[in-house]
C-alpha cells in the first residue's frame, strides 16, 4: 500500500491523532468554549474536508494538518501578529507523530496548498516563528503545533504580511510561486510549482 493523504473530516476524525480529536483551541476564542461537532457541521457544509490525515504504506498515522477558511478560526484573530487575511485558507496547525520526519510536514503542506488552489482560494497562510540559529528538529517541528518554522515556511514561498516579535503572519500567495532560492527542498518546490502554477489555456482550433 502507497502512502496516503486522505481528508480529515467528521467521519475521519477518529483516524487522526488522538490529541487532536477533541481539541476546540481554534474554533474558540479565549474563555470561551465551542461546540466541535456544530463546528464540524458548519465547515463541512460549506467547504468540505478541513484537514487531512497522513498515513504510511503500513496504513500507520504519521501525522494531520487542520486548516480551512481564516473566519472559521475565531482564535485566530487573538494571535500575536493576526488577524489572519478574510480571502485566505489558514493552517492552523499541524501534529507529527513522535519519530515522523520533516517530510511529513512538507507533505501536509503539499496537500493544503494544493486544495487551497483546486478551491480557488487567493491564498494560504499560516502563523511562523522564528527560531534561533541551531535549533533541532524535535524543537522546530514536534514542540509547537500552531506557529511554523519561517525558514520552512520561506521555502515554500510565504511572504510576511506582519510581525509582532518573533511571531509572524506569513502568506502564500496562489496566482503563482514568489521567488525562493532553490536549495535541499528542490523536489518539493517543484511538486509546488505543479500546484501553483495557472492552468494551462487549450490553444484555439484553427
Amino acid at each position: 500500500m502507497p502512502t496516503t493523504v486522505a481528508g480529515l473530516t467528521g467521519a475521519t476524525l477518529q483516524t487522526a491523532p488522538v490529541v487532536c480529536q477533541d481539541c476546540i483551541w481554534w474554533q474558540s476564542r479565549a474563555g470561551r468554549r465551542a461546540d466541535k461537532q456544530r463546528w464540524i457541521e458548519k465547515i463541512e457544509e460549506d467547504w468540505g474536508a478541513w484537514g487531512t490525515v497522513y498515513r504510511d504504506a503500513d496504513d500507520r498515522v504519521l501525522g494531520s494538518m487542520q486548516y480551512g477558511p481564516a473566519q472559521l478560526f475565531p482564535r485566530a484573530a487573538e494571535l500575536p501578529a493576526g488577524p489572519p487575511s478574510g480571502d485566505a485558507v489558514l493552517v492552523t496547525c499541524a501534529y507529527l507523530v513522535s519519530g515522523a520526519a520533516q517530510w511529513v510536514m512538507q507533505s501536509l503542506f503539499l496537500a493544503a496548498i494544493g486544495e487551497a488552489r483546486d478551491k480557488r482560494a487567493s491564498a494560504l497562510e499560516a502563523f511562523a516563528y522564528r527560531y534561533a540559529e541551531g535549533e533541532p528538529p524535535y524543537e522546530r517541528f514536534l514542540v509547537h503545533r500552531t506557529v511554523f518554522p519561517r525558514d520552512f515556511l520561506s521555502d515554500f514561498g510565504f511572504m510576511t504580511v506582519r510581525v509582532e516579535g518573533r511571531v509572524e503572519l506569513a502568506r502564500l500567495d496562489l496566482g503563482g510561486l514568489q521567488p525562493v532560492v532553490e536549495g535541499k527542498r528542490a523536489r518539493v518546490l517543484r511538486w509546488l510549482k505543479h500546484y501553483t502554477s495557472p492552468a494551462p489555456v487549450p490553444a484555439p482550433r484553427p
